[in-house]
């Protein structure tokens, strides 16, 4: 198995930056979009969201939306992915997908032993 530079994200953090892929969102926004994406598996509340917003700002992973992209009396803090946000939710994604094809290779493997 490779290294990665990157250690692997925790689920909060990797629903966040997927749901931040598509479009610019405030707080309440990623909380929802989190929420449709896992068909209401997954629920992340306000403290796990904002501190790992703030993880994710201070890793350049995220930042602040430019005000200028929404309606100017929306005051709300909209937060945007960045390009490397974009490469650790890829990697991510990459790693996570390496790791359930292993899985699907053993369980092949092992279903005669048990049969």
């Amino acid at each position: 198995m490779k290294h990665d530079a990157q250690p692997p994200l925790s689920s909060a953090a990797l629903y966040i930056l997927l749901a931040l892929a598509r479009e610019d969102l405030h707080g309440y926004g990623i909380i929802q979009e989190i929420a449709r994406q896992s068909n209401d598996s997954y629920r992340i509340g306000p403290g796990t969201l904002y501190d790992n917003l703030k993880k994710l700002m201070d890793q350049k992973l995220v930042i602040d939306a430019p005000r200028s992209a929404r309606a100017k009396d929306d005051d709300r803090r909209f937060y945007r992915i960045t390009t490397a946000g974009k490469a650790a939710l890829t990697s991510e994604i990459e790693r996570m997908q390496s790791i359930v094809l292993e899985a699907r290779l053993r369980l092949r493997e092992g279903s005669p032993h048990n049969a």
